[in-house]
């Protein structure tokens, strides 16, 4: 082992500094390589799209650093509000978007349906709620597989239609219904509904966008 261990360490001391580069770079893009070999060509240009839009949305969203903290804080404090009172018992999720928050999922009542709404709309920096929760059973893991599914082919789409800057536009999708949201100007809403609408598996759009002009 100790003549393996100055081997390799013998090896890196007669190098340049170029060289030195060169060994490194190679040793991040081919695991990368053969990641993208194992999963597949379709996985590797879904993960690949998927990190770049995520680091893009940071950069190219038109909403200010401090309202997107506050969009953060808002789906954390209702989201913990609802879990420590219902629990498992009501499948929640809440989406804000520059304050307007959108509530998707299935309780099993009206009332708590109801009473969810009460408290995003008294919750800090809440502008607005809008209130899709389904007074039903809980959804199954195969529909909620087919909901990130749906979502990961619209945000693909909005991408490829190069009409406007996708990463402006929020996708969300439940039981096959896709929300849009985002700031964005009239014509660029309607392009992305159109998109999100000719999406294979789309039952529904509904444009909860705010706009620019």
């Amino acid at each position: 082992m100790g003549n393996g261990t100055t081997r390799a360490a013998s090896g890196g001391r007669g190098m340049t500094p170029q060289a030195i580069r060169r060994r490194l770079q190679r040793l991040v893009v081919l695991p990368m390589a053969c990641a993208a070999l194992l999963s597949g060509g379709g996985c590797a240009v879904v993960v690949i799209g998927a990190t770049v839009g995520a680091g893009t949305l940071v950069a190219m969203d038109r909403r200010s650093t401090g309202v997107r903290a506050g969009d953060q804080a808002i789906e954390s404090k209702v989201t913990k509000a609802a879990s420590e009172k219902w629990g498992i018992t009501a499948h929640i999720n809440v989406t804000s978007y520059d304050g307007k928050v959108l509530l998707t999922g299935e309780v099993p009542t009206p009332a708590i349906r109801d009473e969810i709404e009460r408290i995003a709309k008294a919750t800090e920096f809440v502008r607005g709620v809008t209130n899709e929760l389904l007074v039903g059973p809980e959804s199954t893991i195969g529909g909620r597989t087919q909901d990130t599914y749906i979502t990961s082919k619209v945000k693909a789409r909005l991408i490829e239609s190069k009409q406007f800057d996708a990463n402006n536009v929020k996708v969300v999708t439940e039981r096959r219904t896709v929300y849009l949201l985002g700031l964005v100007s009239p014509a660029e809403g309607d392009a992305a509904a159109e998109v999100a609408a000719s999406t294979s598996d789309v039952e529904r759009v509904v444009k909860l966008f705010l706009y620019t002009s």
